[in-house]
């Protein structure tokens, strides 16, 4: 007979509060890192069309590249976790990290590109099968809705923090040296994981092949049977393509539909991603109290999709538009605990790395697609079109979103779990 995974999660008058803030706190600086390594390419895009001569196209295709590699490795690296536990993949996603900001100060062309994209993308595979096992495991079930928060409110700091990163340090001491910058960032965050590394150990999933192969137990693969695991995937895939174009190209967007300068293009995209970290932080204490995390998911993503669409429309002026583009990110950020919230309820027992990896490997796909898709928008100097296209894609997410919440009820009629 197989064995579930016997987690370490407690009841919350059990487990002091430090012991879980640590652990929280550890796994969101890791998750941090992993959001700020999307964006090593992406906020360089002006720089490498001057001095490499690249096109949107090119440019979409090394993000198409990372997001290929990242997804691919993702749904692969939820089937290690399960098996070898959470740590050691995070530390080897860091060591690739550094050796991609090292390659990256290094590069010549266009071919030094694709490979730091395809290095970034290795390394951002196993974050969040890693980051959700061991939230799972080792945070108390009360206080995982707020996990989630912190999670995802990490993530949209690492996203924040990089604009400001490269824009500083490329301006003072170049954009190659800003990359060697980067690699000592995430060799000293890879120091503060290791010292406290007892924390972020995970227990495996113990199976017995014999029972496997005589039908005693299930399968490594059938929760791929389960339709709600692609709902949550079609789910993650849409709403990503909407981040993947303010990501890559709001800042080109905002200076071509309104004359904003590079700088303040850019840290518009900083207060898209800090408006979405409070909208994180409210979200945290909405899903820990919501029933219905789907319906909390599908207002958010509507509301996010009616005000990037009054942006699309060229409607509003320059200074409107920064603000209601920043104010998108709140909303999006609301939703943001209560997906996860979401796909931990459709997530089978026993499987949680194999889940999320293939899971968030949608998302993934969806950054892989968007460039490509909307690079051509771009290079047709369609860019408001681009936006609503965007909107477009975030509205569909709800239809989804709600699927998912119908398809996880279902689900639980006959019990199911995976060992």
């Amino acid at each position: 007979m197989s064995t579930s995974t016997t987690t370490f999660t407690a009841h919350a008058e059990s487990v002091p509060l430090q012991r879980d803030a640590t652990i929280i706190g550890l796994v969101g600086l890791a998750h941090a890192s992993s959001h700020f390594g999307h964006l090593l390419l992406p906020l360089l895009f002006p720089v490498f069309m001057k001095e490499f001569g690249l096109s949107y196209s090119e440019l979409g295709l090394l993000m198409t590249t990372f997001f290929v590699v990242s997804g691919v490795g993702q749904a692969s690296a939820g089937f290690v976790v399960d098996r070898l536990g959470a740590r050691p993949l995070l530390f080897l996603a860091m060591s690739i990290f550094i050796a991609a900001c090292v390659a990256a100060s290094m590069v010549t062309g266009y071919t030094g590109l694709l490979l730091v994209a395809a290095l970034a993308g290795l390394g951002n595979a196993t974050f969040h099968p890693v980051d959700f096992t061991i939230l799972n495991q080792r945070v108390s079930a009360p206080r995982l809705g707020h996990a989630f928060s912190a999670h995802g409110l990490t993530g949209n700091l690492g996203w924040a923090a990089a604009p400001v990163f490269f824009a500083g340090l490329g301006a003072t001491i170049g954009w190659r040296n800003a990359y060697v910058a980067a690699a000592v960032m995430y060799l000293a965050i890879t120091a503060v994981l290791f010292l406290h590394r007892d924390k972020l150990s995970t227990e495996v999933a113990h199976r017995d092949p014999l029972a496997v192969a005589q039908g005693h137990a299930e399968h490594d693969m059938a929760f791929m049977k389960l339709p709600v695991v692609w709902w949550c995937f079609g789910f993650f895939l849409l709403s990503t393509m909407t981040l993947a174009v303010v990501q890559s190209f709001a800042v080109s967007i905002l200076k071509a539909m309104h004359g904003i300068s590079f700088e303040s293009a850019t840290y518009t995209i900083t207060a898209y991603m800090l408006c979405g970290a409070l909208g994180m932080f409210v979200g945290g204490f909405i899903a820990a109290r919501a029933v219905n995390s789907d319906r909390v998911v599908a207002m958010a993503m509507a509301s996010g999709a009616v005000l990037l669409a009054l942006c699309g429309t060229g409607l509003l002026g320059a200074t409107a538009t920064m603000v209601v583009l920043a104010s998108t990110g709140f909303a999006v950020g609301i939703g943001g605990p209560s997906r996860d919230m979401m796909i931990k309820k459709a997530t089978p027992k026993g499987a949680t790395g194999r889940v999320y990896g293939l899971v968030y490997s949608g998302l993934d796909t969806g950054f892989a697609i968007s460039p490509m898709v909307f690079g051509v928008f771009m290079d047709r100097g369609w860019y408001g079109a681009t936006l609503l296209g965007a909107a477009l894609m975030l509205l569909l997410s709800v239809g989804v979103a709600l699927g998912v919440g119908v398809r996880t009820v279902k689900n639980r009629e006959p019990s199911h779990s995976l060992a």
